[in-house]
């Protein structure tokens, strides 16, 4: 907003977001030079609010960040004990064997965690090193000076409906660094427009995405059995989209049930939320759930280009971390990890840098270090197995793209690096070029409707401010998605924010932001790319407790 005066702070390093990237790389620089200053900010109401992965956690990043966590308290106490993948059909399962799995695909060595709960630990460690860390502070706006980024716009809060200020306006803080961090995760606003004022994403294949769900359940002690992970493919989805799921058994009689469909699907009438509920009626899943109750629901985007997709990560005074570049190893359900070293990376090349009078430029040995250090290794063995998915649906995956990641093990490739399609949007199909699914009705006791889920992610947004879902069309859901595409907002957003009511003329469009859970997926699926999600004002949004 022009014209409006705001106040300042400078700062060495300023890190936007306060998961795993951006952590580590507030913990990394402050390990370098405890005199450095350096400031996180974070959306969510504390660290941890809106941090939702699986996960089972490769401890190889924060072993390189934090060699004695083990010694720290650290939330990560469940070893992987049992590892489990079975390809589903609607009543029954086959077991994959695990020997002829490709050693990187084993979880031997690895913890399921909450991963806000780790981010909450290591921001108490951030902290502990003299990190200033601010929650509830959303980053609305970058700041330039000439080329350069040289800080965001954080805290503004109190603006009206109509986007201007109310009477309780605070413009919120200009905080200024020799570098910035976008550390946002998956789409986040910041990186959008770093990535599109410096084409950071030319020659590179569209970054694909999936949309991950997840409940925390409590079961029957009985059934419980601790350190067992479990990882399912095909049946509900089948030759509809691509995806899987996931089972973790963690501390507490609790288990990690999650579900992630890939954008990249074609029928518009597909429903992702549906789609993982119908899974938990499964036989199999069925008999773990029974009994048991449902404490938790959130969901999230991931990002599945990898390193096809990774944009150049630097540009003059900022860089890209983690899931703003896009270091998920798809195969392996994996990116902490990657987002760990790469906050570390950051860190030591800005130091470097700064140590050396060269603050503002672009980082060139981060983006180095990235591609060329182990997270490109890791990226790089795994590279063939989405487009593989893509092109040739699960069984062509489970071979070709096995046999490919053997081969990486000694350097080969059978495909040398293969190339996504479409963008996700792009990849949408024609309503009437597809058959609607019937799904069944939700039954409250393994299946749940999308708003009593939404209520247990303990979303709340101020509904006096300005939607931070925006249109660039308002007329396009109407006029263009509802004929074309059946209007898959309708469906593809987790928590019920997007709505059609009436019918023919009287139809309209309706956006319910305050059940937004920060997944993005509108941003990324709608198939017009009408929606643009933005931040809302800070603290705003889920309240993830143990994700």
């Amino acid at each position: 907003m022009s014209g409006i005066e705001r106040e300042s702070m400078e700062y060495d390093v300023v890190i936007v977001g306060g998961g795993p990237a951006g952590l580590s790389a507030a913990i990394r620089l402050k390990q370098l030079d405890p005199d450095l200053n350096v400031v996180l900010l974070e959306k969510g109401s504390e660290v941890g609010a809106h941090i939702l992965s699986g996960a089972v956690l490769d401890t190889s990043g924060l072993d390189a960040l934090l060699p004695d966590w083990r010694g720290m308290d650290a939330p990560i106490k469940t070893e992987v004990k049992e590892d489990n993948f079975y390809v589903l059909g609607p009543a029954g399962q086959m077991r994959i064997p695990n020997f002829p799995m490709p050693p990187l695909m084993n979880n031997h060595g690895n913890y399921i965690v909450s991963m806000a709960n780790v981010c909450r630990w290591m921001a108490g460690v951030a902290e502990g090193l003299g990190v200033e860390i601010f929650p509830g502070m959303s980053c609305s706006q970058l700041v330039y000076e000439g080329d350069r980024v040289v800080g965001v716009v954080a805290g503004e809060f109190g603006l009206g409906e109509d986007g201007q200020p109310g009477p309780n306006y605070e413009p919120g803080m200009e905080l200024r660094g020799k570098y910035v961090f976008l550390a946002e995760g998956v789409r986040g606003s910041l990186s959008k427009e770093v990535i599109a004022k410096y084409d950071l994403s030319a020659g590179k294949c569209p970054q694909k995405f999936g949309i991950g769900m997840k409940e925390i359940w409590e079961i029957d002690p009985a059934k419980h059995r601790l350190g067992t992970v479990t990882h399912t493919m095909g049946w509900p989805l089948g030759s509809n989209a691509g995806g899987g799921s996931f089972i973790y058994h963690l501390e507490g009689n609790q288990v990690y049930v999650g579900f992630v469909v890939h954008l990249n699907y074609e029928n518009p009438h597909l429903y992702p939320y549906m789609e993982f509920q119908r899974f938990k009626h499964h036989p199999m899943v069925a008999e773990l759930l029974a009994g048991g109750k449902r404490v938790a629901y959130g969901a999230r985007a991931i990002s599945e280009g990898g390193w096809q997709s990774m944009p150049k990560m630097v540009a003059p005074g900022v860089a890209l971390l983690g899931c703003s570049v896009g270091m998920v190893n798809v195969p392996r359900i994996k990116g902490n990890h990657n987002a760990m070293l790469s906050g570390k990376a950051a860190a030591e090349a800005a130091f470097d840098a700064i140590q050396a009078g060269r603050e503002g430029d672009e980082l060139a040995t981060y983006e180095a270090d990235v591609r060329g250090g182990a997270i490109g290794k890791d990226l790089k063995k795994v590279r063939n197995v989405k487009p593989l998915w893509s092109k040739f649906g699960l069984v062509a995956s489970l071979m070709g793209g096995g046999a490919d990641m053997w081969l990486n093990t000694i350097g080969l490739t059978l495909f040398g690096t293969l190339k996504h399609g479409k963008n996700d949007a792009q990849a949408t199909g024609k309503a009437k070029d597809f058959k609607k699914i019937d799904y069944p009705k939700p039954d409250g006791k393994l299946s749940f409707d999308r708003l009593t889920n939404v209520a247990f992610s303990f979303t709340n947004h101020d509904e006096a401010q300005p939607a931070h879902l925006k249109l660039k069309d308002p007329s396009i859901p109407i006029l263009v998605n509802l004929p074309e595409y059946d209007e898959p907002a309708q469906r593809y957003c987790p928590a019920g924010v997007y709505e059609v009511l009436g019918e023919g003329k009287d139809a309209s469009f309706r956006i319910n932001f305050q059940n937004c859970v920060h997944c993005k997926t509108c941003d990324i699926k709608d198939p017009s790319q009408n929606i643009v999600w933005t931040t809302p004002q800070g603290g705003d949004g889920p309240n993830y407790p143990n994700m």
